[in-house]
Order: C-alpha cells, then sequence, then structure tokens
C-alpha cells in the first residue's frame, strides 16, 4: 500500500504536495497582473513644472499636494526648487501617466512640461 498522502498551499500561491519522503512543489502559474503593461515597456517621461511670476508659494504647493497626493513638505520642496531654480522635476512616468499629470497642473495654470527621459 502506497504511503500517506499529503498537500499544503503556501503564501506564494505555490502547493506541495508529499508522498512518503518525497516533496513536490508545483509552482503558481504566471497570471495577467504580471505582465508588463506598455507604460512600463515605453521609455519614461518627465514631469517639469516652469518657473511664473504669477502663482503664489502657497497656491503652487497645494496644487503639487492636490495632483501628487504629496505632503506637505514634500510639495513645498518641489515649489521651492521650481522658484529658485527655475523648473523642478515633479515625477518619472510612462507616456499616459506623465501627460495626465502635465494636464492637471495646466488646468490649475501652471506652466508644466513632459520630457522623454534619457
Amino acid at each position: 500500500m502506497a504511503g500517506k498522502i499529503g498537500r499544503s498551499h503556501r503564501n506564494d500561491g505555490s502547493r506541495t504536495m508529499t508522498q512518503g519522503d518525497e516533496t513536490i512543489t508545483i509552482r503558481r502559474p504566471a497570471t495577467g497582473s504580471e505582465v508588463q503593461t506598455d507604460d512600463a515597456l515605453a521609455p519614461g517621461y518627465l514631469v517639469v513644472c516652469w518657473n511664473d511670476p504669477v502663482n503664489l508659494m502657497q497656491y503652487v504647493t497645494h496644487v503639487f499636494m492636490k495632483v501628487f497626493g504629496w505632503e506637505r513638505e514634500k510639495a513645498r520642496k518641489h515649489m521651492l526648487e521650481v522658484h529658485e531654480e527655475g523648473k523642478s522635476l515633479l515625477a518619472r512616468e510612462g507616456p499616459e501617466k506623465a501627460e495626465f499629470y502635465v494636464h492637471q497642473l495646466q488646468m490649475h495654470n501652471l506652466r508644466a512640461t513632459m520630457e522623454r527621459a534619457e
């Protein structure tokens, strides 16, 4: 008569089966969520905000917090870069996400562009 067969499931989705002293691991097949999207394969794009003489520093900080979901300190750091250095690199994203951010910033009357990352 054959030995006892045992089965267990692991946290990573694989299963192990034992029969006597032999253990076999069956790996979970890859799912669609593990496949890279076109954006992940495409070259990155930089979202840049440029200084302008119109918007107040508090307003720019507020917009960065709203658009990117940043904490006040991070938004303020980037606002100061815009103010003191003339521009700040805000994000590196795929083309669609970068374009979305640029449009969001422009809707709030900020000068923003996207540039192909090298």
